[in-house]
């Protein structure tokens, strides 16, 4: 086998699955799990609340009464497509085969493992697509990416009476005068009583736990005699949370790097979101056109098809010699459960 036969989409795929497989998910994935579709279109069925409604009464020998689906939406929109490329050009081609043909297998293997972590960067960049929804989502009810000249704006309808923005002395940032125990339970009843569902987890960021972490209501309800003295970990006041308000909370401080090449947070500070317990909705990965045309077998172009959705295509180009590995997606959640959540902006 020719060495540079090995910087296919096949090995790279196997490399990067055995690489990916020992790794922790990322919280939204686990929320929104992954799913397979065909196309380019995403619908679904959205509630505008949680509510059974009552069966209308009838009298026997009669034909039943015809309901209308009054309250639910059918969502609809086209989900976007990423997608980026590596090149692994002549002079890489030459060092290859030159160690290929010296018999230095180990520092040939040393420079095909390089390229396939290049080419894994590309696939873990696709997965930070779907994550970035998702929390943008969880902090807004909206998805907004811009990046090389293409705007992805989604609006999932999210209710206005389920947000709310902290102000003067309520913000959590004071935590000499903030109640955000008494602020989680109002988010928790308005939801259960808009919907029948309570939420029990609820998202932030470490910085908006340090609010917490230093509220004095909250110290002097855990000791009234000398809550300035306690010194808090985070075991301890997930306990009081728990057995508080009964909350589990998830301190989401996983970054990632834009296209731009600045550092961000996929979840942002100062936000809290309430969920309910159960997946919230689906991450739902379109056909890539590399996919749907190259994966036949019939041209140049190898395919492998990783996290549920994600691309791997490598194509020889002869003129000049190279291989070109792209990595592509069309991903976008769903929110079955937008109804079920609360929003506040805590600072």
């Amino acid at each position: 086998m020719n060495i540079f036969d090995l910087v296919s989409a096949d090995y790279i795929a196997s490399y990067y699955s055995e690489k990916a497989s020992n790794r922790i998910p990322y919280l939204g994935a686990t929320l929104f799990p992954a799913k397979k579709q065909l196309g380019l279109d995403l619908s679904w069925i959205k509630g505008a609340n949680g509510l059974p409604v009552a069966l209308m009464p009838s009298e026997f020998d009669s034909k039943a009464t015809l309901r209308d689906r009054i309250g639910f939406t059918d969502v609809q929109t086209e989900m976007p497509f990423f997608r980026e490329s590596m090149r692994i050009g002549e002079r890489d081609r030459q060092q290859l085969n030159t160690l290929a043909a010296s018999n230095m297998n180990d520092m040939a293997k040393t420079i095909v493992n390089r390229i396939y972590d290049d080419v894994s960067g590309l696939v873990n960049g696709a997965a930070v697509q779907p994550e970035r929804m998702i929390m943008q989502l969880l902090s807004s009810g909206k998805i907004d990416i811009v990046a090389n000249r293409v705007n992805y704006t989604y609006d999932y309808k999210m209710s206005d009476e389920h947000k709310e923005q902290l102000l003067d002395g309520a913000r959590w940032s004071d935590t000499e005068n903030s109640r955000p125990v008494e602020d989680i339970i109002a988010w928790q009843d308005k939801v259960e009583e808009d919907t029948g569902t309570r939420p029990t987890r609820a998202i932030l960021t470490r910085k908006t736990w340090g609010y917490l972490m230093q509220n004095k209501s909250i110290r002097l309800d855990m000791n009234p005699t000398g809550g300035q003295n306690i010194i808090m970990t985070d075991a301890m006041l997930k306990q009081y949370f728990s057995s508080k308000v009964d909350v589990t909370f998830a301190i989401y401080n996983k970054k990632f790097i834009t296209e731009d090449k600045t550092t961000k947070g996929f979840f942002p500070d100062d936000f809290f979101t309430l969920i309910p317990d159960g997946a919230l909705g689906n991450t739902y990965f379109g056909t890539t056109p590399e996919e749907s045309d190259l994966m036949a077998g019939n041209t140049d172009a190898n395919v492998r098809i990783v996290n549920t959705g994600v691309a791997i295509t490598s194509v020889k180009e002869p003129h000049p010699v190279n291989v070109n590995t792209i990595v592509s997606e069309i991903v976008l959640p769903s929110f079955e459960s937008i109804d079920n959540i609360f929003i506040a902006q805590v600072n």
